[in-house]
């Protein structure tokens, strides 16, 4: 479960640093930061994960938010690969999603970490599959470019019932 109890600033920017392990399985190390004085969240992304804007292979892409109800925006950023692998990270054995009761209701009653991982690992899939700037940079890293070609072609199959 995600704690809201941490005294975070209006908006915090939180990056989810994703590697695949060589076993296939997908792994993210979590840091946050807010915004300092005149600097965009993508800016406090890139300086939290160290990756500078010109970096041709390490894609920075915000990939969801969330509201706290201690009156906080959480703006998640995926980025990948991990430009520090050799830090620890959480392993992700199984990519588990979590979603809204109805869809005019889309918070989910419960949202972990994980669930805001995957949901990050599964849109830059679909990044990869359609724009190809972001393509390209994680096409550049073959373990990578295959975990997301297989989590593509699982969506795709889902798509056609």
């Amino acid at each position: 479960m995600i704690d809201d109890s941490a005294v975070l600033p209006p908006v915090s920017v939180e990056v989810l640093a994703l590697r695949v392990n060589a076993s296939g399985t997908w792994a993210y190390r979590r840091s946050t930061t807010a915004p300092v004085p005149g600097e965009s969240p993508d800016e406090a992304a890139r300086r939290l994960a160290r990756v500078p804007a010109d970096v041709p292979y390490t894609v920075v892409h915000s990939t969801s938010w969330r509201y706290r109800p201690v009156g906080q925006v959480v703006l998640t950023y995926a980025v990948c690969p991990d430009p520090t692998p050799e830090l620890p990270a959480i392993e992700l054995p199984v990519l588990c999603l979590s979603a809204g009761a109805t869809p005019a209701a889309p918070t989910p009653e419960h949202l972990d970490v994980a669930n805001v991982a995957a949901h990050a690992i599964r849109h830059l899939a679909f990044l990869k599959a359609t724009d190809a700037v972001v393509g390209d940079a994680l096409g550049a890293h073959p373990r990578v470019g295959r975990a997301l070609d297989g989590l593509a072609e699982v969506a795709a199959v889902a798509g056609q019932r």
